[in-house]
């Protein structure tokens, strides 16, 4: 009979260096509290939002791009996707592959880490923004500024499809999950980060957590969350963290911007 004494898996199935140390001259058992390990075969995607786009200047449209608003990356989004890639390499970060979407402002937030790690981005265009009918080209920047009825309807009912003509809510869960689960069946037991935006962050984690409407439709420009995809559920990690941008999380005293509009609630 072997003398050894064996301990069952935890659930998990990721059994924790706390249960390996079972025998019996040992003494009691001391179970501490360890960092979060991924099951096996999960992928780890590191969600980052693109950095600040170009304003929209009224009675100017942004260029599309199969029909979706595609402007390039503002002075200041060039700087934050500089941030983003000194945050992940400082980190150590063990990135397997780089995803972005078929919009311009994805692929730029991308270059600089995709610079250092010598990664080409690939293109998941099922991760591109969502679409917005008849306020796409920079219009919903100003519709929510200005206070526009059907822009209370959306933040009161929490969908996008309020606005003529937009994607329903059941057509971005769709081809955002199915974005999502391919990425994540190409890289088990890989890190990767995939930068999209905000809608698309909020959705991811609405179909993580099992939440709906813009609960998390609220990702700063060039935030990163962290999401842990099995194929038996997503979990997250963390959302929005911005430590690399910033130093507090409350903005309650900082200044305007510089036309002294600031809307409440949502970053779009």
């Amino acid at each position: 009979m072997n003398d050894e004494t064996t301990t069952a898996s935890p659930t998990s199935g990721v059994i924790e260096p706390s249960e390996l140390a079972t025998a019996p001259e040992a003494g009691s058992r001391v179970f501490r509290q360890h960092r979060f390990v991924p099951p096996p075969g999960a992928c780890e995607l590191l969600v980052v939002r693109h950095g600040e786009s170009q304003p929209a200047v009224e009675g100017e449209a942004f260029p599309l791009v199969d029909g979706h608003g595609d402007p390039p990356l503002a002075e200041e989004g060039h700087a934050e996707a500089v941030r983003v890639a000194d945050r992940l390499v400082a980190t150590g970060e063990r990135i397997a592959a780089i995803y972005v979407t078929s919009l311009q402002r994805t692929l730029q937030t991308a270059a600089p880490l995709a610079e250092r790690l010598g990664i080409v981005p690939q293109v998941e265009a099922d991760l591109r923004e969502v679409f917005l009918g008849e306020w796409e080209g920079g219009v919903m920047r100003k519709k929510v500024v200005d206070g526009d009825p059907i822009a209370l309807a959306m933040f009161e009912q929490g969908r996008w499809d309020v606005i003529p003509g937009a994607e329903t809510e059941e057509a971005l869960r769709a081809r955002v999950r199915a974005a999502i689960e391919r990425i994540a069946a190409a890289h088990p037991d890989q890190v990767v980060v995939v930068v999209v935006h905000g809608g698309v962050i909020g959705t991811i984690m609405n179909l993580a957590t099992g939440s709906n409407g813009f609960a998390f439709t609220g990702a700063d420009n060039a935030s990163i969350s962290h999401v842990v995809v099995t194929p038996e559920r997503w979990i997250v990690r963390c959302y929005n963290d911005t430590t690399h941008l910033r130093d507090r999380f409350s903005t309650v005293d900082a200044p305007p911007p510089a036309n002294g509009i600031r809307p409440t609630g949502i970053t779009f």
